[in-house]
Formats: structure tokens, C-alpha cells, sequence
């Protein structure tokens, strides 16, 4: 396949167009680059592409596989709607810093070498960087900047790893790492699992999604953890260490989002969450695991995508974000509510919804492998998501007391892509061989069981009893959950107070000490210095130098011209010599 086209090139070329086009010409762009790159996807076989060297180093820009086409294929789609859902959006600086956040994902997917990895990892940090800062407030700034702290350490230690393998290894080639392969293999994996946010390298999530953009978020909600996932499953399947990582993050998130009141970090929780499947899937390493981790993270883009997107319509409708100030917009905004609990109910993981064909894989997994444990954890976690997202958030933001706000339903380009995320949850969720079909491995299973449905079905109703039951201990509350963020926060803080005090205070005594001791020593030493040069050196030159000249008059004296002079001096000097020759001699 001699022209195969990279649909990530296709978004990062696309991207300086994006400012110079205006109105209807720049929506048409916007909406055409996704749905080349989504054609590009469609058309791609199995294969190596775009091979080149460059300082050496053979350079692979197409590594086309199965698990590659998987995330390929969800990471378009995903760019569509999110494209869709951000039409009304004027600012185009955050339409350039998504296509080149989307573009660069795509990178990282189709590299076949760390360079071209390591390239698109950077370019990816700082797009959807942007996308935190262009909120254009306080909170946000601050948290973008922490967002950048933390993938900035993660992208060298991701650099300092692969220098380190290339160098054990001798090769460049992006593929999977031996275990116990020294610092190298563990700086790779600590810059891969910070990118999936696997606690306690988790906060910077919960941090910088809720403050990103409405249209922003929905994008970080796609990408980066899941591309974390995806170089992962390439890099360090079967790595155990990763199945109770993976099995504490599911829990983890949770936890959290009880205590949530802001619903966009609610549903941050729940992205740290579900990702925790995928890295079990990803620790287990078998082919079962591998496809429940590869078609998890393809709905949950979708459900996830959909979630923020009705999240997100509320804050834009509303320009509230707290459970605690809202309520009752059932009223005014229905379509909104629907299309919400179509990606509440899929990432429940209800039967006919897509979390229900990919979760439960994970879990079937973990059993297939006897791990009683981590299947019970979970299926825990599973609840838990149900009892925040499903309930607990759509009742608080949509029902429960009259807020008393008149909000009205969002842009219908916003609602048009909620309606194309929502029929894929469903159509996932209906017919999951469109999904299996993709997966890099067979599939040897069968979602829809009769015992599979029933207990899926007894854990959740009985959730939305223990929800109902326990409706007023679950209140949202105006309180700062303390994440992991709080270490560095204040170590940031203590940093800065150690360079204002300390360090001040020890350059300022040294400066003083400088001023009143140091600096007039040395300008007398210079001043004595300077005086012995004049007085006693060039003294000492000077008159070296004028009996020199003398010394050289006088023999010029003694050139005369005559022979006769010459022949005499000649003489002079023989019998000069005699006479030393006898008195040293004694006689």
C-alpha cells in the first residue's frame, strides 16, 4: 500500500489552515480533515510505512497492526465528535491545539520507533496543555502549568529510558520491553503509567480536566490516558505489577468521586477509574485481556466522550459546575438529560450498552486467570460507577430541588454529537461484533449470557437501592478532596518559600559580607598590586633594558672597520687567555 496517507499529518498540516479560513469554510475544514483521517483509517491493511533514517536511526512512522487500526479507528471517530461538538466555539486557537493534540495521538499509535514516539508523546503534552489554559482564568492557569510540570518529568524520564535501551539494546524499534530490563525499562514504565494516570501518579488529571475548556475537555477525556493504554498493551504486556495498579486505580477513582462536588473532577475520577481495567487487562497479557483492554478503552472514549459532552452542555448553558447549585434542569433541557444517561448507563456497564461488551471482558479475564480478587475488585468498582455516575450526578445536576435556573438545550452541534455518541454507546452495546471485529485477537466471548445478564443486572439494582436508601448521607457538599496533587502543591510552595527565605537571607549576608569585607580587600590588593607592578617590576625591566642598550653602544664602539684593529684585539685576546690558563693552573 504504496500511498498510505498518516491520518495524523492529516490533523498537524491541517492546523495552520485552521486560522487563515473564517466562518462556514473553517467549520467545513474542521469537520473534513476527521472524516479523511477516518477514511484513511477504513482503508489501512497491515503493513510498515513511511521508513526512513535520520541520524542513524531508522525512522518508522506506520507500524500497522490490529491493536494499532483498534485505537486508530475510535481516536478518528472521537476527533469527529468532538469536532462537531465544538462548531459554535470562535476561538481558533483551541481548534489548532486540538487537531494537533488529536494528530499527534495518532502519532504515537502508528510509531514503529521510540523517536517518532518520544516526538509526537511532547507535542501531544503541550496541545493539550493549551486546552487547560484557554479557559483564560486564575484556576486554570494554575493548573495547566502543573499539567505541564508533570508530563514535562514524564517525557524525560520517558527520554532518559529509551537513551538507556537503545543503548543496552542496540536497537530503536518500539516494541516490547524484557522484564527486569534495569532503569530503563522501569523509567519507560513509571513515564507510561504517570501518562495513564495510575495513582499516585493520578492528580494531575483530576487537576486540569475540570478547569480545561468545555470543548477541551471532551477531547483530554479521549486521548492521553488512552494512548498510555495503548503504548502499554505494546510495550509491557503481562507485566504483573500492573494487574494490582490497575486493580487499586478501579478502586481508586471511586472513592474519590464520592466526595465530589464539581461534576466535570466527578467524572475525572471515573476516567482514573475505568482506565484501571485497561491496565489489568494490560497486566494480565493474555489475548483475552489484551482484547478486553483494547475494546474498554474504545468505549469508553465513546461513553467517556459522551459524558463530558453533556457535562460540559450544562456548564455552557448554565455557567455552573457544582451539583450543589444545580437541580431541576430535567425541565428545560431533555434532550441533554437523555442523551447524558444513554453514557451514564454504558459506562455502568448495563446490558445493551457498550461498557457492558468491554468491561466485562476485563473481568472474565481476571477470572480465566484466577484472579478472584482482582475480578471482585472489579466488579466493586463497577458498582461504585453506577451508584456517582449513573445516579448520583445525573440526580443532582437534572433533579432533585429546583435550582430555580432557566437554562435552555446547548447549540445543536453540540447536541448532534452527544446523538452520534450516544446511538454508538447503544450500537456497541446491540451488536458487539462491530467492535470484536476489530479486536488484535479472535474473540472466544460471549457477553450475553444468561448469567452474565442476570448478575450484572442483581449488582446494579441493588445499587440503585442502596442510592435510594442512602440518598442523604450521599448530599454533595462545598469541601476540597486532597488528592496526591497536595505533595507536590506544597512542595511547590515550600520550594518557593526555601528561595525566598533561606536563600535570600544567605545572598543577602554574603552580598553584605562582600560589600564590607571582601570588595575592599581586593580593591587594595589591586591597589598594591598596582603599585609594585610601576615601582618594582617595570623598575627592574626598565634598567635590564638600559644596560642592555649600553652594552650595546659600547660594542658597537669597538666595530670599527679596520683590520689591523681586529687583529690586535685577536691578539689581546690570546694572550688574555695564557695569562688565565697559567694562574688557574698555579704556574
Amino acid at each position: 500500500m504504496s500511498e498510505w496517507v498518516h491520518p495524523g499529518l492529516l490533523f498537524i498540516f491541517g492546523a495552520p489552515l485552521i486560522p487563515i479560513l473564517g466562518g462556514r469554510a473553517r467549520k467545513i475544514w474542521m469537520i473534513l480533515i476527521p472524516v479523511l483521517a477516518i477514511i484513511s483509517v477504513v482503508g489501512m491493511t497491515p503493513g510498515t510505512f513511511g521508513v526512513f533514517e535520520f541520524a542513524g536511526i531508522t525512522i518508522i512512522a506506520g507500524q500497522v497492526d490490529k491493536l494499532s487500526l483498534v485505537f486508530a479507528h475510535v481516536f478518528t471517530i472521537m476527533s469527529l465528535i468532538g469536532m462537531i461538538y465544538a462548531l459554535h466555539v470562535e476561538r481558533f486557537p483551541e481548534h489548532v491545539a486540538a487537531f494537533l493534540y488529536v494528530g499527534s495521538a495518532l502519532g504515537v499509535v502508528f510509531a514503529g520507533d521510540w523517536f517518532t514516539l518520544l516526538v509526537f508523546w511532547e507535542i501531544m503534552a503541550f496541545a493539550s496543555a493549551y486546552l487547560v489554559f484557554a479557559s483564560n482564568n486564575g484556576p486554570a492557569t494554575r493548573a495547566g502549568f502543573r499539567y505541564l510540570m508533570v508530563h514535562i518529568t514524564g517525557g524525560v524520564l520517558l527520554l532518559g529510558g529509551i537513551v538507556l535501551h537503545g543503548l543496552e539494546t542496540g536497537s530503536m524499534l518500539f516494541g516490547p520491553i524484557a522484564e527486569g530490563g534495569g532503569l530503563a525499562y522501569t523509567l519507560i514504565l513509571i513515564s507510561f503509567i504517570l501518562n495513564a494516570a495510575v495513582p499516585p501518579l493520578n492528580a494531575w488529571l483530576t487537576d486540569a480536566y475540570p478547569e480545561a475548556t468545555v470543548t477541551g475537555a471532551v477531547f483530554m477525556s479521549a486521548f492521553t490516558t488512552k494512548t498510555a493504554v495503548y503504548v502499554l498493551l505494546r510495550a509491557f504486556p503481562g507485566t504483573e505489577i500492573l494487574i494490582w495498579l490497575g486493580a487499586v486505580m478501579a478502586l481508586y477513582g471511586v472513592i474519590y468521586a464520592v466526595l465530589e462536588n464539581d461534576c466535570r473532577r466527578l467524572l475525572a475520577y471515573h476516567i482514573v477509574s475505568q482506565v484501571g481495567y485497561m491496565v489489568v487487562g494490560v497486566g494480565i497479557g493474555t489475548e483475552m485481556a489484551v482484547n478486553g483492554s483494547a475494546s474498554h478503552a474504545f468505549a469508553h472514549i465513546i461513553y467517556k466522550g459522551l459524558l463530558f459532552m453533556g457535562a460540559g452542555a450544562v456548564i455552557h448553558m448554565t455557567g455552573k459546575r457544582l451539583l450543589t447549585d444545580m437541580g431541576g434542569l430535567y425541565r428545560t433541557m431533555p434532550w441533554t438529560v437523555v442523551l447524558y444517561m444513554v453514557g451514564a448507563f454504558a459506562i455502568s456497564a448495563f446490558p445493551l450498552f457498550s461498557g457492558f461488551v468491554s468491561k466485562s471482558m476485563v473481568v472474565a479475564a481476571a477470572g480465566e486467570d484466577h484472579l478472584a480478587a482482582v475480578a471482585l475488585l472489579l466488579t466493586l468498582a463497577s458498582s461504585g460507577t453506577f451508584l456517582h455516575t449513573g445516579l448520583k450526578l445525573p440526580y443532582y445536576m437534572f433533579f432533585g430541588r429546583d435550582s430555580g435556573i432557566e437554562a435552555k438545550e446547548p447549540p445543536a452541534n453540540m447536541l448532534t454529537a452527544m446523538g452520534i455518541a450516544a446511538v454508538l454507546c447503544i450500537a456497541i452495546g446491540v451488536f458487539p461484533g462491530m467492535l470484536y471485529s476489530l479486536l488484535p485477537y479472535p474473540v472466544h466471548f460471549e457477553p450475553y449470557t444468561a448469567a452474565h445478564v442476570t448478575g450484572s443486572l442483581g449488582i446494579l439494582m441493588f445499587t440503585a437501592l442502596g442510592f435510594v436508601l442512602l440518598l442523604r448521607q450521599l448530599d454533595p457538599e462545598r469541601t476540597i478532596s486532597l488528592d496526591t496533587d497536595w505533595f507536590y502543591r506544597k512542595g511547590a510552595r515550600l520550594f518557593m518559600w526555601f528561595a525566598e527565605k533561606p536563600v535570600a537571607l544567605w545572598e543577602g549576608a554574603v552580598s553584605r559580607l562582600a560589600d564590607t569585607a571582601v570588595l575592599p580587600f581586593l580593591h587594595g590588593s589591586a591597589r598594591l598590586g598596582m603599585k609594585t607592578d610601576m615601582n618594582v617590576v617595570d623598575a627592574c625591566v626598565n634598567g635590564v633594558a638600559r644596560t642592555a642598550l649600553a652594552w650595546g653602544a659600547s660594542l658597537r664602539r669597538l666595530q670599527t672597520g679596520v683590520v689591523t684593529h681586529y687583529a690586535m684585539a685577536m691578539v689581546g685576546g690570546v694572550v688574555a687567555g695564557i695569562a688565565v690558563y697559567f694562574v688557574v693552573s698555579g704556574g
